[in-house]
């Protein structure tokens, strides 16, 4: 049987991670954004706890990712199958498969986190049945879904 002692303990720093997360700032207070994009209603805008729940922005239309990093990414890795997508987030999960003419298997998360067309918009994570893909690998595809990027960009141009 579990000690009453032990269940407060828990209780305890259960509570004070969730306040700490609340906060902004991590568990210790340091925040890795160096430069954090303003929003309309901040943290600091909010006077209780329950202004949190509050409806005040559209999350539909708050998040924004940039639409030819979006569908390059989908382009670029068109041999895996999907698993997730969400397009309000930003976020590409995929399932196994093998690239054409390769021998290896891999399963890639993307995170396109900004509006912008740029290299720091865009994170990719491979996974190969081993483990972690090499961070050759990684750039490879990170620089073939950015160029496929620029690629719907011009061409969107020329219409």
């Amino acid at each position: 049987m579990i000690a009453y002692g032990h269940v407060r303990s828990v209780v305890a720093v259960l509570l004070i991670l969730a306040l700490s997360a609340c906060t902004g700032g991590g568990l210790f207070g340091n925040n890795s954004d160096s430069n954090p994009a303003p929003a309309a209603n901040s943290e600091e805008d909010r006077e209780t706890l329950w202004d949190l729940f509050d409806d005040q922005n559209d999350p539909n239309t708050t998040v924004q990712v940039n639409r030819y990093i979006w569908n390059a990414s989908l382009e670029v890795l068109d041999f895996l199958p999907l698993q997730a997508v969400d397009p309000f987030s930003g976020v590409i999960i995929t399932g196994w498969g093998k690239a054409p003419g390769g021998g290896k298997e891999f399963k890639a998360t993307v995170y396109v986190k900004d509006p912008a067309l740029d290299a720091r918009s865009l994170r990719v994570s491979l996974l190969t049945r081993s483990g972690p893909a090499d961070t050759d690998t990684v750039r490879q595809v990170e620089d073939a879904i950015l160029t496929k990027a620029r690629q719907l960009r011009i061409a969107d141009m020329d219409l």
